[in-house]
């Protein structure tokens, strides 16, 4: 792989499903100059650079603004809390009216609502009707034709009246006394289905639970019964765990009885929910989990009967069956205090719970939590439409917000509405639909026209069966209607949309042929997209991580360490910054792509477009100034990623041996780059690639200026100056530098033979270990050393175990409270880590643990660390690579001395020493009394040389006073 590559891969992560902006693909594109400033330009009151078009509305479905500064007012249908505006308040409706819901008496009419202080605006489903007309009337099909029910509403608004009151049966204001002792609680936010009008005793069909307040009705009309003091209370639920027994029929109004079962392994607190009648007792399901928590206890003690019958059967197979609970609570002498606190949490949880339907899906809460907190924390990098556009997401139905979350997770980026099954999902037609009038998705069907979309992308959705019909369809068109002769075997299918290949008069029909097999489609809306694409990596940080980061946490498989996230500086200053940030990591993704596709021509222009862009800022740019935000920020700035970009095009253009030009971008990157451990590799190349153009001076003089530098450290100055002294002998330079001496102090080595079974240039070399068995040089090594070498234990873990050591013993000072470098609750270290700043920032406390280590306090510590946070995720550190007995027995055998040293040296400069580290650490115990030594060996293979890392790393334990050598494997020789 390329130098740099995996690492542009690490940063750009998920990558982007939508197409470039229009913008971007121009400058990308072969004929047009690159302008000296980014495209990505930040706007008062436009989106960023794909989402600025959303001025106008959402994509494809919706008409008019999301409501921009629109008060929140009340559905006089169902109640919710929904944005003022024209669009989001005819949209609410729309979808709330073709529920079948009936309007109660006591509701106030649609003319008597002030939906916003905006009356004067014409409801969008005027629009959305002008646009149906527009339609081609010969392919009207179903989706259209359920499409009709959410376009009918036509109302004049300009007549609304203020000051309608919104009245709801039972007691609103309090409890005016007690009647009767049975009560029935209504959940808030629950559909009631079958709920009978207490005054006309009429049922009222699908009524939906959102028009009443949270309040006990009574059976008597003139009285709100009170809770706490009732006797029997009826609470409306649904049965779960429907799907583990959907073999037994359901009947409505069926009684239904209620059995404890401590021994589920899932919840101790589970309660089965039987069939009454049933001699075999066959069981439905289970009680909701919140719900059984608190009637659980009480049924353990006795303390209340239970009993129930089936309200209404589910119109899914899979729904939820709606069911009513009465609990009969009865008097006991043992303990009456403690039974009483239990009846009273009881009532507390069913006043605010809501049973009715279960809980909302993990991700989708989590997937809430991502946009809340990224909005609370970066509300400025958002503009008006963006945020008012997020917003309308906690208005959706459970339903949509749940299939959104489906397929926003899906590879995609089409999807067949018909292959969509999630059993969280009840109504994905209303939930498709709803989606869509919101501008979060796109829905194609075959009344659209074809040349809209990439027809590439739907060919992804056809099964092989479907792609050879449509070739079979097209092979007969084409020997019928033109003089073409029939296609090949093997035609690409794509090639059926291109004109130039296929017969103009051909093409659209079968493009909408095509359309037309898998019927309708979704896929995510261009905004939403980019939106959450910007939110998921403001929020995580990184490309590396996703939603499923919340399900792993809950779940248990990963638990992040505990921090304070302490935040005084924006993560980005302006909306401008992040617009810019945004669009390099474009440019990244699409030369990462090209380099896939071996499409050379468009890599180089994404290095040409990386390079004016990053020619274009000042020097002073690149250096963050302290006043205004922290140096360890600069890696979420345009400039450090257009930086990555040309450093893997230099491995491009050395690799194509084009010198000239990775040496251009060499000097761009030195000159705009000022503080950057890079600037190491950088210097390193620059030297080399002009020695290969053969101007030695200038190289020297690069490689003189390196050594000096102060962002050239470990590896890379190591070999500068080997370099210096290679290439300065007289007469370039008489005068001999002063780390000669340094650089050409001998290494120890031992030499071992071995039985190889392969020696292939380029290939891992296998030999036969000492017992008979394959293994690698370095398994060969640690059974040399074990026998032969002296009875040494170890492990082959390079520097694995030194960064589990090190995250063990300064756990308290990587995770201890520092200003801003824990913005969020998935890391697993500190963002200034890899910077100077670790060490500085923590200096003091750094120091006082190192005291502790160097006056022998490691082992002990080490053992505290490991309780305490045993599998928690942390850099570096491996739990299950290293036993305790093992890191144990290295930290006492190298000593408190050594140790402390080596711990500062990672302490200061993590991320330039974090590699090269020699590959066997081992150890022996010397008497009984815990006395020990350490090895560590760098074990080389048959023509393998030392790297320049691996120099600098050994060079550097021997001044600390580690016990290193390099071990050469060699094959047997013949004559033996």
């Amino acid at each position: 792989m390329l130098t740099g590559r995996e690492s542009l891969v690490r940063l750009i992560g998920r990558r982007r499903r939508s197409p470039l902006p229009a913008s971007l693909a121009a400058v990308l594109s072969p004929s047009s100059p690159f302008p000296a400033a980014s495209t990505a330009q930040a706007d008062d009151g436009g989106g960023s650079g794909e989402a600025a078009g959303a001025e106008a509305g959402p994509s494809s479905g919706g008409s008019g603004g999301v409501g921009v500064g629109a008060e929140w007012v009340s559905c006089p249908v169902c109640g919710e809390s929904i944005r003022g505006s024209d669009y989001c308040v005819n949209t609410h409706l729309d979808i709330c009216l073709t529920r079948g819901t009936k309007r109660k008496l006591t509701q106030s009419t649609l003319l008597n609502f002030r939906f916003s202080r905006k009356v004067s605006a014409e409801p969008a489903s005027n629009n959305l009707k002008n646009e149906i007309k527009t339609e081609s009337e010969k392919q009207i099909d179903e989706d259209l034709s359920r499409d009709q029910t959410f376009f009918s509403l036509d109302i004049d608004i300009e007549g609304s009246k203020a000051g309608a009151s919104i009245s709801s049966p039972g007691c609103l204001n309090g409890s005016l006394g007690i009647s009767k002792m049975i009560s029935t609680y209504v959940p808030s936010n629950t559909l009631l289905p079958n709920v009978k009008d207490a005054v006309s005793n009429v049922p009222v069909e699908h009524c939906s639970s959102s028009m009443f307040p949270t309040v006990a009705t009574s059976r008597s009309i003139d009285a709100c019964a009170d809770l706490n003091s009732s006797t029997i209370i009826a609470v409306d639920t649904v049965i779960v765990g429907r799907r583990f027994h959907e073999d037994i029929e359901l009947r409505e109004d069926a009684g239904i009885t209620f059995q404890r079962d401590p021994q589920n392994a899932k919840d101790s607190d589970a309660i089965k929910v039987l069939y009454a009648a049933s001699e075999c007792e066959e069981m439905l399901g289970y009680l909701p989990r919140e719900l059984a928590k608190v009637l659980a206890p009480l049924m353990d003690r006795q303390y209340v009967e239970c009993e129930g019958y089936v309200v209404g059967l589910p119109e899914q197979q899979l729904g939820n069956v709606p069911i009513q609970i009465t609990v009969q609570k009865y008097q006991r002498n043992d303990d009456p205090k403690y039974l009483q606190s239990l009846w009273e949490k009881f009532i507390s949880t069913i006043k605010s719970g809501n049973f009715q339907r279960p809980t909302s899906a993990r991700y989708q809460k989590n997937f809430n939590l991502m946009i809340s907190d990224v909005i609370a924390n970066h509300t400025h990098v958002f503009s008006d439409i963006e945020k008012s556009f997020l917003a309308s997401f906690k208005s959706l139905s459970d339903d949509g917000q749940c299939l959104f979350v489906r397929i926003y997770t899906r590879k995609g980026p089409w999807f067949r509405k018909s292959t969509i099954l999630y059993r969280e999902i009840l109504d994905l037609e209303h939930a498709a639909m709803e989606l869509k009038l919101a501008g979060y998705i796109d829905m194609l069907s075959c009344t659209v026209d074809p040349s809209e979309y990439d027809m590439k992308e739907i060919l992804d959705v056809l099964s092989v069966p479907e792609m050879k019909e449509i070739l079979k369809e097209l092979q007969k068109s084409i020997y019928c209607l033109s003089e073409v002769q029939p296609l090949p075997k093997h035609w690409p299918l794509e090639r059926i949309t291109q004109p130039a290949h296929v017969d103009t008069s051909l093409c659209a029909p079968f493009c909408l042929y095509i359309i037309m097999v898998p019927g309708t489609c979704i896929r995510i809306s261009k905004m939403a997209d980019e939106l959450l694409w910007r939110i998921q990596r403001l929020f995580f940080l990184n490309g590396d991580q996703d939603l499923s980061s919340f399900l792993l946490v809950e779940f248990g498989v990963v638990k992040f360490p505990d921090y304070a996230c302490s935040i005084s500086h924006r993560l980005f200053q302006e909306r401008s910054d992040l617009l810019e940030y945004e669009e390099a990591i474009r440019v990244a993704q699409v030369m990462d792509e090209s380099l896939d596709n071996n499409n050379m021509d468009l890599v180089t222009r994404c290095i040409d477009l990386s390079e004016n862009r990053l020619c274009a800022m000042s020097k002073q740019e690149n250096a963050t100034s302290p006043e205004h935000s922290p140096s360890f920020f600069s890696c979420f700035s345009s400039s450090w990623v257009y930086s990555k970009i040309l450093t893997l095009g230099v491995s491009v253009y050395e690799r194509d041996r084009r010198y000239e030009d990775a040496i251009r971008i060499l000097k761009i990157l030195l000159s705009k780059i000022a503080c950057d451990r890079r600037r190491g590799y950088w210097t390193l190349r620059l030297s080399v690639d002009l020695e290969h153009m053969g101007r030695p001076n200038e190289s020297l003089s690069i490689a003189e200026g390196g050594v000096i530098d102060p962002w050239v450290r470990a590896g890379s100055k190591f070999a500068l100056q080997r370099r210096v002294l290679r290439l300065s002998k007289p007469p370039r330079r008489w005068k001999i530098p002063s780390y000669a001496d340094y650089v050409k102090r001998n290494i120890k080595e031992v030499n071992i033979e071995g039985r190889p079974l392969n020696c292939e240039t380029g290939a891992k070399n296998l030999f036969y270990g000492y017992d008979g068995e394959l293994c690698g040089v370095e398994q060969l090594a640690l059974q040399y050393y074990a026998d032969e070498g002296g009875g040494w234990q170890g492990t082959h873990s390079e520097g694995g175990i030194w960064m589990t050591i090190f995250g063990l013993l300064m756990w308290g000072v990587m995770f201890s409270d520092i200003q801003d470098v824990f913005q969020s609750k998935f890391q697993m270290a500190p963002l200034d880590l890899e910077t100077d700043d670790f060490y500085k920032s923590r200096k003091d406390l750094a120091e006082s643990q190192l005291k502790k280590i160097q006056d022998g306090m490691a082992e002990e510590m080490l053992i505290s660390s490991w309780e305490l946070h045993q599998g928690t995720s942390c850099h570096g550190v491996n739990w299950d690579r290293h036993s305790l007995t093992d890191l144990r027995a290295v930290v006492a055998c190298i000593g408190g001395h050594r140790l402390a040293l080596l711990l500062r040296h990672l302490a200061i400069d993590y991320r330039s020493w974090s590699s090269g580290m020699p590959d066997l650490l081992l150890w022996r115990f010397l008497d009984e009394r815990g006395g020990g030594e350490a090895k560590l060996v760098e074990v080389k293979g048959p023509r393998d040389q030392l790297s320049e890392q691996q120099r600098a790393w050994i060079l550097v334990l021997m001044d600390f006073g580690f016990d290193v050598e390099v071990c050469k494997v060699s094959p047997v020789a013949k004559r033996r």
